[in-house]
């Protein structure tokens, strides 16, 4: 019988056995590990930014700075003279103060009334030094809005109010003692006086308080 073509398996010799040969299945389970440890970290990190991002969201102009009291000092720019206030909002709640105290009567959006009522700012630089003529232009603005007193918002050291006559008033001073001698410091609740200043970390004031005797604003 004559061959004019030929097939290779016309030629497998008896018995041969061909085998297929599977991949590498540590090199495949490596793999899908060093995946799922990337996929990890790609969460923690997404993780990570979420947090940061609630940690600026939460941050406020507030922060480090103290609540204003009835014998604290206000500031205008057009003025010459640094009234008190006066505070007519209400008879309620007073900053850092167990006594009542009038003068440490926490001050609100609504106390529009500084102590002396009458040309509190002595002149007028927009009236060309002639006596002050304060009338306020609303409320309180950059007033504290975590806390209400009496459903009012409640004035921190960069609280502001405009004069329709055209000063800008700021807070002078806050009446609050800025610093506290180390035996009251010490004696102090920490959980009593974040009821008092909560704005303030009361604790790690603690820790720094150097000894020297209190200073008030």
């Amino acid at each position: 019988m004559s061959v004019d073509h030929f097939h290779e398996s016309d030629f497998e010799e008896e018995g041969t056995t061909y085998v297929e040969v599977p991949g590498d299945s540590a090199s495949t389970e490596k793999s899908s590990e060093q995946k799922e440890e990337t996929e990890d970290k790609k969460e923690e990190q997404e993780e990570e930014k979420k947090e940061d991002k609630k940690k600026e969201d939460s941050k406020s102009e507030h922060d480090d700075k103290y609540f204003v009291i009835q014998k604290g000092m206000a500031c205008c720019d057009k003025g010459a003279k640094f009234p008190k206030f006066k505070v007519t909002s209400h008879q309620k709640h007073y900053w850092n103060d167990a006594n009542g105290e009038a003068d440490f009567l926490a001050v609100t959006e609504d106390d529009l009334t500084f102590n002396p009522p009458a040309t509190p700012f002595g002149t007028c630089g927009v009236k060309n030094g002639n006596p002050c003529s304060y009338a306020p232009a609303g409320k309180w603005k950059k007033t504290y809005e975590k806390i209400k007193i009496m459903g009012k918002k409640p004035l921190t050291e960069i609280s502001e109010l405009m004069c329709t006559v055209g000063g800008k008033i700021t807070v002078m001073k806050h009446g609050q003692q800025s610093q506290a001698g180390k035996g009251s410091v010490k004696k102090a609740d920490p959980k009593e006086q974040r009821t008092y200043n909560p704005i303030m970390d009361f604790e790690e004031f603690k820790e720094e308080i150097n000894g020297k005797e209190g200073e008030a604003w």
